[in-house]
């Protein structure tokens, strides 16, 4: 389901989908809590309350955070501790966040904390409820996360009135955005603030939108790249069935078959199918990138949808008949979603190499047939020449944020964290890259379209056709130089939003995945 169309979700056990998250997170969808979501929360903060009055040692609600393990918390004393932790870890630094992915951490808490093994109180899941609902924005600093603690921090002082958040497009005091709202600030209680800074809140958040448009992405990649083929006077003769059957990828098969159904009833691909014995591999091994790429999407989608909805607190409040008991672990570690997310950066980085090698043989009239640089007045004109290097610096930042932050390690807390997952720093690169792939994407749409111009009178196929009008509601045939800008930012929105996957589904039914 489209999650623009999703207005309300009901928070449950363990079964949010990408498509609800999405709703949620960018499209502002409402939020509830279940009966037997308040059943389970209310059950584990009993349990809490009932370890701290027998005065059990719990890290984190009875002891010191980190190395301070072993430094005992009176009970007296357990709710300055939870305040404390939210306002010594709020120390990340540069510029805020992107709203939906605060919006997106804050349901991950609630996913996180409502699975029942955290201790917190249902008042406080209640309490970021109303943030969302109410469309309240904290502040949060992006740089400086190692997995968890610092951005979540900032995040939550909003809860108690304190730090920043915008508000109505204003940014205000916790205190006052959350009046401005009519809603009172929380009061902690014993582990929630640990409760709220742990876990891989953050980096499910971010990988996990990163993921919905990656997928959108791999989808788009098909359609720009059977619209270049088209263009290029390709031969859809490397799509045939025969050939992907005798390497049984399903991805590859996928792909092709989505290609063959994008240009079926071309005039343009059925008069040059035979034009060449063999085309360049940015055009012939379409099905084997994109279907590779397409894997890595489909097993960080499996990893991420169990990380979404699962419990990634420490320590857990794990409920035994009458009683229960504290269980001190690292289900807070984010080498899961992180190692996904280095992979997915891999694996888009990948389709966008193609994606600018297309977009050469586009403008290079040495190997394209086409005008130079698809412009007819080429010489004063310098036509669709400097878009190509713009994808070119792009796909080079993509090659930085490939190199795996995972792999990195630096110990921290005095040695008791001599490990670190760094999952945040590779969710914001797969969060990143998505984002130049559209802008790169957005260059061979533009570049495909002009090119389609000049193989006229040859009609494009019916699913190519629509994209080109789509194109052409704001991009017009450049004849003269003129600013390119202002065409790539609306064709990287329309990828972005998943229009131009909408037209051409419209013709040829869903495109495979």
């Amino acid at each position: 389901m489209n999650p623009r169309q999703i207005k309300t979700i009901t928070l449950d056990i363990q079964n949010m989908t990408l498509e609800e998250f999405v709703a949620i997170s960018r499209y502002e969808a409402k939020v509830e809590l279940s009966p037997a979501y308040c059943k389970r929360v209310v059950k584990s903060r009993r349990l809490v309350e009932k370890f701290l009055d027998e005065r059990r040692i719990i890290y984190g609600v009875t002891t010191g955070f980190g190395d301070n393990y072993n430094k005992i918390i009176l009970p007296e004393q357990a709710v300055t501790l939870q305040k404390n932790i939210l306002r010594s870890h709020a120390c990340s630094l540069g510029e805020p966040l992107e709203k939906e992915v605060v919006r997106g951490i804050l349901l991950m808490m609630l996913q996180n904390l409502g699975q029942g093994y955290s201790g917190v109180q249902i008042s406080t899941l209640e309490c970021i409820v109303n943030l969302l609902n109410g469309g309240i924005t904290p502040f949060a600093p992006r740089r400086g996360s190692v997995g968890y603690l610092a951005v979540e921090a900032h995040i939550c002082l909003v809860l108690l009135g304190e730090g920043k958040a915008w508000y109505r497009g204003e940014l205000l005091n916790g205190s006052d955005a959350l009046a401005a709202a009519g809603i009172r600030p929380i009061q902690l209680g014993c582990k929630e603030g640990l409760a709220l800074v742990s876990g891989t809140t953050s980096v499910t958040a971010i990988a996990a939108l990163a993921l919905f448009d990656a997928i959108k992405a791999a989808k788009t990649a098909d359609i720009a790249g059977a619209m270049s083929l088209e263009a290029l006077r390709g031969t859809i003769k490397a799509f045939d069935p025969r050939i992907q059957s005798v390497r049984p990828h399903e991805e590859q098969s996928m792909t092709a078959r989505n290609v063959l159904r994008i240009l079926n009833n071309s005039e343009i691909a059925d008069k040059y199918k035979d034009y060449r014995l063999q085309d360049a591999l940015s055009l012939r091994c379409i099905p084997q990138l994109h279907g590779a790429a397409k894997k890595t999407f489909k097993d960080a989608a499996k990893t991420i949808g169990v990380e979404m909805n699962s419990c990634c607190d420490n320590p857990i409040i794990y409920p035994e008949e009458d009683d229960g008991i504290a269980l001190m672990g690292c289900n807070a570690d984010s080498a899961y979603v992180g190692i996904e997310a280095d992979s997915m950066c891999i694996a888009l980085t990948n389709i966008a190499k193609m994606s600018e090698r297309r977009i050469d043989r586009l403008i290079n009239h040495h190997v394209s047939e086409l005008p130079p640089f698809l412009i007819e007045n080429s010489g004063l004109n310098s036509g669709f020449m400097i878009p190509q290097y713009t994808a070119v610096g792009l796909l080079g930042e993509m090659r930085l944020l490939s190199t795996a932050s995972t792999i990195d390690n630096t110990s921290t807390c005095a040695n008791q964290e001599d490990y670190i997952g760094m999952g945040y720093n590779a969710s914001r690169k797969a969060y990143q890259s998505v984002q130049f792939l559209e802008n790169i994407m957005a260059i061979e749409f533009l570049n495909a379209a002009q090119a389609l111009e000049f193989l006229k009178p040859l009609n494009p196929s019916p699913a190519t056709k629509t994209v080109y009008d789509l194109i052409r509601k704001e991009v017009p045939k450049v004849e003269d130089d003129q600013q390119l800008y202002p065409f790539l930012e609306y064709i990287s929105e329309q990828i972005h939003q998943g229009e131009i996957i909408a037209v051409v589904e419209e013709v040829i039914g869903e495109l495979e995945f």
